[in-house]
């Protein structure tokens, strides 16, 4: 499978796509996604200066201050001191020691951050340093030579052969991925550059008080690059002269052979919107994601796991020996395909349930999971796939250790506050209703400041909500308000007599000549239409031809929550500039109001 590499750095963001061409494909398809805000990178491998700040026995934990605004986690299993034997204790075993007997609070110790801070949590932390390069990763601690799994075992054993009898000044290495086809003299010099990088480190550690960054991780696009860059790829372009240079030099140090290709992109069109990424990364806002056949994937996120619901949509089968069983199982075949593709492109992590379509036979549910392992195969985090269940459900954990592109790109909903529902209008109306009855005083009448939509529950309907709380209560209730307030909004913004409020309420007199946005016909009669100011509904007489224009009315009748009037500018088109020059009345409470509510109409 043949890849590239694109990096596109804005002032704002850094983003990498990883693209994939399949064997008997022409295109490449967006396989990966990666953001990287200024200020907020990924803290991902940089490694602290830390204190202990308390230790919690019954957790087998400590936090830890790195600096940031939350404490880092640090495990027992992650602890590592010099001359201290720290067995691998795990959940439920009675072996190690303690860690009340391994850390103190106000201990500085050397910390790597494994895991960024994700919504309520803070970073996890590991005292077992590694140093990644592109060819290995340098552990300071460890102790031994690795080789990724991910590689078959005849080139398993070939790097070990080539990496045997290193000098890894007491420490251990891992061999990547990306070293695939690597030989010895590729290793002797990246050690090299990694044992600088280590007494870099070691020698700021010393100098630096706790707390404080002493290793910074490479920033997003060297980072991608030097983990994922190998002979599978054609090249790797970048947008940005300064980038493209950092990338040179880095390769230049650690594989001078994948120099020739880098490439500078300097054409006009944007590089994203060129390779059709923007669209992709566009798409990963969106909960539906739709299937070649038909079908369609719903894909739901909670704080604890994400969902993926496999429906069949529009796909029924194809030709007339169609049967239900092979209909569901393509459909799944289909959904197992793209559910990989999606958690790639979304970085989607932690704990995953899959809801395929309900298949009968065991041999169809097989090629389902045959189907879903072989396509995260291609998947560079770690994952554990369960097989479906009784219920056809798949349960499966992915890595999470940064945040993905939708939580990079979105926050929560200030209004849901992230939970994607709110309380209809008529819940607030019943809400209000009962608030309005505690609230009442002495007063005669009462300005009620609402949404228009939570107005309407009063209004509506010949206004017999409101009539029966006026006839409970023995008060009056005026209303104002704008779309613009949120739907919850209640404030009760003046008291005193029905003839005080109603001036303050009421926006218009009766021969009042104002520019209103026609919006919707009548309901009774259909030669009338309707046009709305915040709350305020005007029913303009033979207004129907006029729907959806803007036009000059002369307000005829005002009642309290209504008005009714006629068109004036039958011929004119209403624009903009017919507003500024059109003479206007002004009724008993001036201008300034029914100036503003012109202003807000004309914007609808």
């Amino acid at each position: 499978m043949k890849k590239q590499v694109l990096v596109s750095v804005d002032r704002g963001e850094t983003r990498v796509a990883l693209l994939e061409k399949p064997k008997g494909k022409r295109s490449y398809r967006v396989a990966e996604l990666y953001l990287e805000r200024r200020g907020a990178r990924s803290i991902v491998g940089n490694i602290y200066k830390g204190k202990v700040d308390n230790v919690l026995p019954g957790l087998e934990a400590a936090f830890v201050d790195i600096g940031l605004d939350k404490n880092g986690f640090l495990h027992v299993d992650e602890i590592v001191l010099p001359g201290v034997e720290t067995p691998r204790r795990g959940r439920g075993s009675g072996d190690g020691k303690k860690i009340t007997d391994l850390l103190k609070p106000g201990q500085e110790i050397i910390v790597q951050v494994v895991k960024d801070p994700l919504k309520t949590k803070g970073a996890r932390l590991s005292m077992e340093l590694t140093i990644a390069g592109r060819y290995m990763v340098y552990a300071p601690t460890g102790e031994g030579i690795g080789v990724s799994r991910r590689l078959d075992d005849k080139e398993r054993d070939r790097l070990r052969k080539e990496a045997k009898g290193l000098d890894l000044r007491d420490g251990g290495a891992i061999i990547r991925t990306a070293a695939a086809g690597a030989k010895r003299e590729d290793f002797e010099r990246e050690l090299q550059y990694l044992f600088k990088l280590h007494e870099v480190l070691r020698k700021r550690a010393e100098e630096n008080p706790a707390p404080s960054l002493v290793f910074q991780e490479a920033d997003l696009s060297v980072r991608v690059v030097r983990d994922i860059f190998s002979d599978d790829f054609e090249k790797a372009i970048v947008d940005d002269p300064k980038q493209y240079q950092r990338l040179v030099s880095f390769f230049e140090r650690t594989g001078p052979e994948l120099v020739e290709r880098l490439e500078l992109y300097e054409g006009d069109e944007p590089l994203f919107e060129k390779h059709g990424v923007t669209e992709v990364l566009e798409s990963t806002m969106s909960r539906r994601v739709d299937l070649p056949s038909g079908g369609y994937l719903m894909i739901d996120y909670a704080e604890a796991l994400t969902v993926i619901d496999v429906n069949s949509g529009s796909f029924v089968g194809r030709g007339k020996q169609a049967r239900l069983e092979d209909t569901i199982t393509k459909t799944n075949i289909e959904a197992a395909i793209e559910v990989v593709n999606q958690l790639r492109l979304r970085d989607i992590g932690g704990i995953i349930v899959i809801d395929f379509i309900d298949m009968a036979r065991a041999r169809n549910q097989r090629e389902v999971m045959k189907t879903l392992r072989a396509a995260l195969e291609e998947d560079r985090t770690k994952t554990f796939t369960a097989e479906i269940s009784k219920l056809g459900l798949v349960e499966m954990t992915r890595q999470n250790v940064t945040e993905g592109v939708r939580e990079i790109m979105t926050r929560p909903c200030p209004t849901c506050d992230g939970e994607g529902v709110i309380k209809s209008e008529e819940t607030i109306a019943i809400e209000v209703e009962r608030r309005l009855r505690d609230e009442v005083g002495e007063e005669e009448a009462y300005l009620v400041r609402l949404n228009p939509r939570v107005t309407a529950q009063f209004t509506g309907e010949g206004g017999g909500a409101l009539r029966a709380l006026e006839a409970e209560t023995g008060k009056v209730f005026y209303f104002e308000g704008s779309e613009g307030l949120p739907l919850d909004h209640f404030a009760i913004t003046a008291r005193g007599t029905q003839e005080e409020i109603a001036e303050q309420a009421v926006p218009f007199s009766e021969g009042d000549e104002v520019y209103v946005h026609i919006v919707e016909p009548h309901m009774y009669n259909v030669d009338d239409a309707v046009a709305k100011i915040d709350s305020y509904v005007i029913s303009v007489t033979h207004g129907y031809r006029y729907l959806g224009e803007k036009r000059l009315v002369r307000i005829e009748a005002v009642g309290r929550t209504s008005a009714t009037a006629v068109v004036i500018d039958g011929d004119q088109d209403g624009d903009d500039d017919a507003l500024d020059s059109k003479p206007r009345r002004r009724g008993r409470r001036g201008g300034r109001r029914r100036t503003r509510a012109k202003a807000e109409s004309a914007s609808e």
